[in-house]
């Protein structure tokens, strides 16, 4: 490819792994930590701790002693906080216009470093809010993203929820929290990235000034999960709603498989707009939902892939085996010319368009930076480009075993319905 994305990576005198991608034709700047942390990393007895210390972690410092204040005070500078608590990772960031970067990443830094653990009560009953919107009335989860982890990876924190449980969020404390602060928030499980209209030098001083300050630590370990399912899975969660909320899930390659360039290419053909693959199957050719989408989550040793659809309830066996079918036909036919040369153009396009998005560069090169993915834009699309038709074929093959799926479906299946999605999931052969 001709698109030429320049970055920077250095190293601070602690340890901090940072890099800097200028965009200098955009208008806002774009600062990043990521992290180590996420459920992955927990045990069964502090299952959400990640997530809770991400809230706690904007609500202030003795110097700013507010979660208003410290919205309040990037604000003016015109800026927007985000966060995120992911399986594996976790993302704090500011979006802002370039000339308050100096005096916003000052800010940015000793919020990071220096949490004061404020109002942790008030945070609490937030997040308890937040549990209760994956259970119904009774308490039980219904949340399919949820509960199809769980039925993947068994007891393996893989499988934990993001938020962990009522009784875990109760009980975290001060003492808890910083805790999980010191071990996780350190140079050896973190990559600091600056994107957007930044200067490269200017950026590496202000990275050395606000962060030089964070403490090396050790890097935290990641269990990988165990290979023991020999037959597909399915788990039917009755849940009085208008539809049933259906998961499709095969388990998948990690980052860094050799499979996983070709798998990037699969999941293109099979959901990469409305013209690809799954949709034209399931709604524009037969009508059998109104949305399905399909998704591919990587980690370092594992990966998913899963289609998600709502259905209605006397439809989750038909739609369930037409997406088994699609992946038998890609599995055994491979693309069709045509889908392939589409997603090679999306892969270009997209490679090109990254430059548009400060969130999404930093983002690139931030997970690169974490997972030891290190790459280009433009490397990691040569890659793709050079995927052929037969590779596909032999990921879907690959993919297509019933060792590896596992269906969940949450929603009312009556009349024996229950009984015949059980019939099309234990009677799935896959690609043999």
């Amino acid at each position: 490819m001709s698109v030429d994305s320049a970055y920077r990576t250095a190293t601070l005198a602690n340890g901090l792994r940072v890099v800097v991608a200028p965009e200098p034709q955009l208008h806002r700047a774009h600062v990043a930590l990521w992290s180590r942390v996420g459920s992955r990393f927990e045990t069964r007895g502090d299952n959400g701790i990640s997530h809770f210390l991400e809230h706690m972690i904007y609500r202030g410092t003795r110097r700013v002693p507010s979660a208003h204040e410290v919205n309040l005070a990037f604000e003016r500078l015109g800026g927007s906080l985000f966060a995120s608590t992911q399986v594996d990772h976790g993302i704090f960031s500011l979006t802002l216009p370039p000339e308050s970067l100096d005096r916003a990443c000052a800010l940015f830094g000793e919020v990071l470093s220096q949490p004061a653990f404020l109002d942790i009560d008030i945070e609490r009953g937030i997040v308890l809010e937040e549990i209760l919107e994956d259970l119904d009335d009774e308490g039980q989860q219904v949340d399919a993203d949820n509960v199809s982890r769980a039925l993947i990876y068994d007891e393996h924190p893989l499988g934990y929820t993001i938020t962990g449980t009522e009784a875990h969020v109760r009980a975290f404390d001060e003492k808890t929290l910083r805790t999980y602060h010191t071990r996780h928030y350190t140079t050896e499980n973190a990559v600091l990235v600056f994107s957007g209209a930044v200067d490269a030098e200017r950026a590496l001083a202000i990275a050395q000034r606000d962060f030089g300050g964070l403490p090396r630590g050790e890097r935290v370990a990641a269990e990988p999960p165990p290979r023991t399912q020999k037959a597909a899975r399915l788990r039917i969660v009755e849940s009085v709603s208008s539809q049933t909320d259906l998961r499709v899930c095969l388990r998948a390659f990690a980052e860094t498989d050799p499979m996983r360039p070709a798998l990037d290419v699969l999941m293109r053909v099979v959901d990469d707009g409305m013209s690809t693959r799954l949709y034209h199957r399931l709604c524009d050719a037969r009508g059998l939902c109104y949305d399905v989408s399909a998704g591919y989550d990587r980690y370092e040793d594992d990966g998913v892939v899963d289609v998600a659809a709502g259905v209605q309830h006397k439809r989750a066996v038909l739609v369930t085996g037409e997406i088994l079918a699609m992946f038998d036909e890609l599995a055994h036919d491979g693309p069709a010319a045509d889908e392939l040369d589409t997603a090679r153009r999306r892969i270009v396009w997209d490679t090109r368009v990254l430059a548009d998005s400060p969130e999404d560069t930093a983002a690139f090169h931030a997970s690169g930076a974490l997972f030891g993915r290190s790459e280009t834009p433009e490397q990691h699309a040569d890659e793709l480009l050079r995927v052929t038709a037969d590779d596909v074929c032999e990921a879907a093959r690959q993919l297509s075993r019933p060792e590896r799926l596992s269906v969940v479906a949450v929603g009312l299946l009556e009349g024996g319905e229950g009984a015949r999605l059980a019939d099309v999931v234990k009677g799935w052969t896959g690609a043999r």
